[in-house]
């Protein structure tokens, strides 16, 4: 553990940094598994290193992208029951912080022991919690630079932290966004399982879900006009070529998403629109015209769908709150 760095030291003593973040050795690893498979498959995990992370906040912005701003209206209008739900006094985990514009509403109303964003982004998470401590300047936060998607390792037992004291709090945890829907369902069962090991029995999370909806409205949401989702898609190659020496040429790839009815889910992929080599750290990687490389799944659930998955992840669900128009949903789930 380390106190973050001090170019904001109004902020010294209360925000605390874990850099937990993967080696370059398991994204070589990961990369090359994938690229190996008789369809291409990247991680969305990698998306974000600082310029993607920039891309998806912008990308929160557009008109055609209605998660963002409907779960922020959700969570304005229903904070103060969401916080009760969780209770007050609590070690508060947030999983894909990202730039922490949700948390805001529930910091709020919750006022929490302890709060824990959890994010991949390095530099994405330095900047966010900077800011939040400033906003919050009672808050004691422990930033988290992790890969929760793999394996949920917390600081929560860390010897050299016990002494701090702060780990004897009820544990809540946040995971916004609708990130559950890039795990396949059996994954997102035995994420939601780890999830539920850290709260521990009573443990709540509050959690985003995109519901099914109206095709053309999906598709439109990743395929904006102005082209950012596609620039986000095509950073994750410009990504590889910089940490794992590889040579992707970006102007032989497009951006294509479409929502696939069968399961349920939208699908974003890089085309191949020539047939090429590709070097990626020291391998090549052979695509032909037409090839796609699938990078992201978005699977959208019912209500009465997600509740069996949470159930079957050792979860009861206690409430939901949607917007007018049934868009998005937050959930609070209790373990039992």
């Amino acid at each position: 553990m380390s106190t973050l760095r001090p170019d904001r030291p109004d902020t010294a003593g209360r925000v605390h940094f874990h850099d937990l973040h993967p080696t370059p050795a398991d994204m070589r690893a990961e990369v090359l598994a994938g690229l190996a498979l008789p369809q291409k498959r990247l991680s969305p995990k990698y998306f974000y290193d600082d310029a993607g992370s920039r891309l998806f906040d912008a990308i929160c912005e557009l008109p055609e992208y209605y998660p963002t701003r409907t779960e922020i209206g959700i969570l304005r209008r229903h904070g103060a029951a969401m916080a009760a739900r969780l209770g007050r006094d609590v070690l508060l985990i947030e999983l894909g912080s990202g730039s922490s514009l949700k948390i805001r509403t529930l910091l709020a109303a919750l006022e929490p022991a302890i709060y824990m964003p959890v994010d991949i982004s390095r530099e994405h998470l330095l900047r966010s919690v900077h800011d939040l401590a400033a906003a919050f300047p009672e808050l004691v936060i422990h930033a988290v630079c992790a890969d929760y998607s793999s394996a949920l390792v917390l600081p929560l037992d860390d010897p050299v932290s016990r002494p701090l004291d702060h780990w004897g709090h009820q544990r809540a945890a946040f995971f916004p966004g609708s990130s559950i829907g890039n795990f396949e369902p059996p994954d997102a069962a035995r994420f939601l399982q780890r999830v539920g090991q850290v709260l521990g029995a009573g443990g709540r999370l509050l959690i985003g879900v995109d519901l099914v909806k109206d095709t053309r409205r999906l598709e439109a949401a990743y395929n904006d006009a102005e082209g950012v989702t596609a620039a986000f898609n095509l950073n994750l190659l410009a990504r590889i070529n910089r940490e794992l020496d590889a040579d992707f040429d970006l102007d032989a790839f497009r951006h294509d998403a479409f929502f696939n009815v069968e399961q349920g889910r939208i699908e974003m992929h890089l085309v191949s629109i020539r047939p090429q080599q590709v070097q990626v750290a020291g391998r090549s990687c052979d695509l032909i015209e037409g090839e796609t490389i699938h990078t992201e799944s978005s699977y959208k659930y019912r209500v009465d769908g997600f509740h069996a998955l949470a159930a079957a992840a050792g979860f009861s669900a206690e409430q939901v709150w949607t917007d007018p128009d049934e868009l998005f949903s937050l959930h609070c789930l209790v373990r039992d």
